[in-house]
């Protein structure tokens, strides 16, 4: 377990909490509020873009710089939230893409794709 891997994440937003006496305000509901807020900030940043300018929105560094920082406060809760309710994200979200892969099919699969683009 490294500081880069999701566990080790995980134990440094636990220590960083710990260290403030936070946990007990890192409920399931608190969490996924701030988690929405954190996403509403995100979201913020790309509000009345163009789809041209929201495609180039991290070539200026101080946008880009909030990006950044908002998709870290974005995950940092989400990854607070997987651990106070016991759930690997990793296999969640693993197990979500099994079952839409089963909900929405395929039209073609990657071997057909790539001999229709093979062909032209």
């Amino acid at each position: 377990m490294t500081e880069h891997d999701l566990p080790g994440l995980q134990r440094r937003l636990a220590d960083f909490a710990a260290a403030r006496d936070w946990q007990p305000y890192h409920t399931p509901k608190n969490l996924a509020a701030a988690l929405s807020v954190e996403a509403a900030e995100l979201l913020e940043i790309f509000q009345w873009l163009t789809p041209e300018e929201a495609g180039r929105v991290m070539a200026d560094p101080d946008t880009a710089h909030r990006v950044r920082d908002e998709v870290a406060d974005v995950l940092a809760y989400l990854l607070q939230f997987c651990e106070v309710l016991g759930i690997d994200p990793l296999t969640a979200l693993s197990a979500k893409i099994d079952r839409n892969e089963l909900r929405f099919p395929a039209r073609r699969g990657p071997a057909e794709e790539d001999d229709r683009h093979s062909s032209e």
